[in-house]
């Protein structure tokens, strides 16, 4: 059996049944990791091939016509077709491979990978992970690119293109060297003066990085970039400048002394969120699945 002339893309329905679950075609395009001008020309495409008009655009939104409500209805259940299909066969190759290919961030990979990992040793002894380490930035590629199945990462929101659900969070803090100023100051850190001074800081992509430049109100130039944390740390002993690192990871030098942390004025800013992460058309399955389900549980 064949498909019909005329058979409408699966990728351009999903983004009309976005738009009518947003009710925006801007806010539709953001979730799907494309500009509004491409999702109104594809939309267009879509209306010259089905020759039907299945929106109207004004000034405050776009809202389905007649037509288009009834194409959004049955564009529904071909999509959950299409995502069973997707879902089924990523479940095979796992069964296939009997491995689970998962992305960390730094933090999350030395502070909370490992104590998920050995859970779901416990429960499922046979599932072998792979399990990859970068930044954030990378971390979101390597899944957008399915060369990982499920991502961890830092950050208030998904990264574009992908969904994902909070799995737990830390809490920065502003480090310095035992003989900074800072060190032995009676009040807390008012956060201008934080921005106005050079810190030492991780490299773009970098979730701890983009966490403190949203802190920061006018961020005064970096005194420093470096790739890892541990490079960070032993320059903050050293005492080249402040920096602002997730408390896990610096809870052995915080209770020996080596470094010291400064309370800011609103301490509430410091606090973020970790994020699992995965392809909008391929969500958790089979291994990964229980992964999550034990993530949600710590």
């Amino acid at each position: 059996m064949t498909l019909p002339p005329g058979t409408p893309d699966l990728k351009v329905l999903d983004l009309l049944v976005s738009v009518a679950e947003t009710g925006s075609l801007g806010q539709a395009a953001a979730r799907h990791g494309i500009s509004q001008p491409a999702a109104s020309m594809r939309i267009r495409a879509l209306e010259r091939s089905l020759r039907l008009t299945l929106l109207e655009r004004g000034p405050t939104g776009s809202r389905l016509t007649q037509a288009g409500a009834a194409v959004v209805e049955w564009a529904m259940p071909v999509l959950d077709a299409a995502r069973a299909l997707v879902s089924g066969v990523a479940a095979l190759h796992a069964d296939q491979q009997g491995r689970l290919r998962i992305a960390a961030s730094m933090t999350i990979a030395d502070h909370r990978v490992p104590g998920w990992l050995l859970a779901l040793r416990e429960r499922a002894p046979d599932i072998k992970v792979a399990l990859r380490v970068g930044n954030s930035q990378q971390v979101a590629d390597m899944v957008r690119h399915r060369e990982a199945d499920l991502g961890f990462v830092e950050g208030p929101h998904a990264p574009r293109g992908l969904r994902s659900r909070i799995v737990g969070g830390d809490e920065l803090v502003v480090i310095v060297a035992p003989s900074h100023p800072w060190a032995t100051r009676r009040k807390p850190l008012p956060l201008p003066e934080l921005s106005a001074t050079p810190l030492i800081l991780r490299e773009p992509g970098s979730g701890t990085r983009d966490a403190a430049l949203r802190l920061l109100s006018r961020p005064a130039l970096p005194a420093a970039e470096l790739g890892s944390t541990t490079a960070i740390k032993s320059a903050v002993a050293a005492g080249e400048a402040p920096a602002i690192l997730s408390r896990l990871a610096v809870a052995s030098e915080l209770a020996d002394g080596r470094l010291v942390s400064v309370p800011l004025e609103d301490h509430t800013l410091l606090i973020r969120r970790f994020r699992a992460i995965w392809p909008t058309e391929a969500p958790p399955t089979g291994a990964a699945a229980q992964l999550m389900a034990l993530v949600a549980r710590t």
